[in-house]
């Protein structure tokens, strides 16, 4: 077995190298904090002269997401990074990448806001990338990494169930898990398809001329309302799909615990500190991360709360996720929330203190 490449680096930086180890044919971005490393990355590392990849840097982010969109409708595996107003700035590209089924990876390393609000980390941006973001009735799947070593492996992951479903996928980051260093094992180099590898794979893909079958048309515009319904039911049936079989998250000490705390991100990692300072108190709490936060695991969350006493659902910002969670238990435990604003990364102590006033 040849020995795995094991180096340390930041959760921006994985993302840059396994964007190119996954074969990526193009990349278009903006530079914003604090994921601007993600594009300085793959300026130095210059894949364009070993494996072809294009690395461009647009004029801005709305340029960004319309050379997305031109590169995934010829098929091409293209990504584009950027921090939380610049995702903003990109939802009409992507919904009409949604619209058209186009596949596509964008990475969100958030930041605070609302408006240009600071550069430290937050998760507010959950209800945009869950609700789509948008105009239309459309969904984005998202990945939500807690490591290092998960912002290198999601990107494949990403372009992976982005091309399966035809439906742009999202890694939702944010700052902490951008700036910090921690060790990873990188992919191994996967080569970019051939054009003829795109045209078996991708027969949707408008790749100019061709003489064995007519011209495909990548559009999100309908003007008769019945096809467009037909449309959209369409959709909607993909996103069952979706939601039938793509959910992921990871259960950490929940089968014997009295409580369960649900967090995503950065905000699971703390949480799981604060799992381990609780029982050391006498206090039985079990940790459930969702990794999909599109499709969402209420499913299993139902599950999980079944015989708990309560749920407290601990979040980098004012309370959305914990949304979800109560839909989730349909009102047949109480769900509480803890948060922090204005980019201030909670300390382990105080979700600790905020499971002691649940009701026992």
């Amino acid at each position: 077995m040849a020995e795995q490449e094991i180096t340390l680096m930041k959760g921006n930086e994985a993302i840059a190298h396994a964007a190119i180890r996954c074969g990526a044919d193009g990349y278009f971005g903006y530079p914003i904090t604090p994921q601007s490393e993600i594009i300085e990355t793959l300026a130095l590392l210059k894949p364009w002269e070993t494996t072809g990849m294009v690395v461009l840097q647009a004029e801005s982010e709305v340029a960004s997401i319309n050379m997305v969109y031109g590169g995934a409708g010829a098929g091409k595996r293209v990504m584009t990074t950027s921090s939380s107003p610049g995702i903003a700035l990109m939802q009409e590209g992507i919904s009409y990448m949604a619209g058209a089924e186009l596949p596509g990876v964008f990475v969100n390393v958030q930041r605070g806001g609302p408006g240009l609000g600071t550069i430290q980390p937050s998760q507010s941006d959950y209800f945009q990338a869950t609700r789509g973001g948008g105009n239309g009735d459309y969904n984005v799947i998202v990945l939500a990494p807690a490591s290092v070593q998960e912002m290198a492996d999601f990107v494949d992951l990403a372009f992976e169930l982005a091309f399966k479903y035809r439906n742009p996928a999202m890694i939702l980051s944010d700052g902490v898990i951008g700036q910090m260093m921690e060790k990873v094992v990188l992919p191994p180099m996967k080569p970019r398809r051939t054009e003829e590898q795109i045209k078996k794979e991708c027969p949707w893909a408008s790749i100019g001329r061709t003489r064995d079958r007519e011209p495909n048309i990548i559009t999100s515009l309908e003007l008769k309302p019945e096809v467009m319904e037909v449309r959209n039911l369409h959709l909607q049936e993909k996103y069952r799909r979706l939601k039938e079989t793509e959910v992921r998250y990871e259960t950490t000490l929940c089968d014997d615990a009295d409580y369960l705390i649900v967090a995503f991100g950065s905000a699971s990692r703390i949480a799981e500190k604060s799992v381990e300072t609780a029982r050391a108190k006498g206090i039985k709490v079990g940790l459930f991360r969702p990794i999909t936060l599109w499709p969402f695991p209420s499913k299993e969350i139902m599950e999980a709360s079944k015989g708990k006493k309560g749920i407290l659902v601990a979040e980098i910002n004012a309370g959305q996720m914990v949304e979800d969670v109560r839909l989730a238990v349909n009102g047949t435990i109480p769900v509480d929330h803890f948060g922090r604003l204005g980019g201030i990364v909670p300390d382990p102590e105080e979700i600790v203190k905020a499971l002691k006033s649940l009701p026992e």
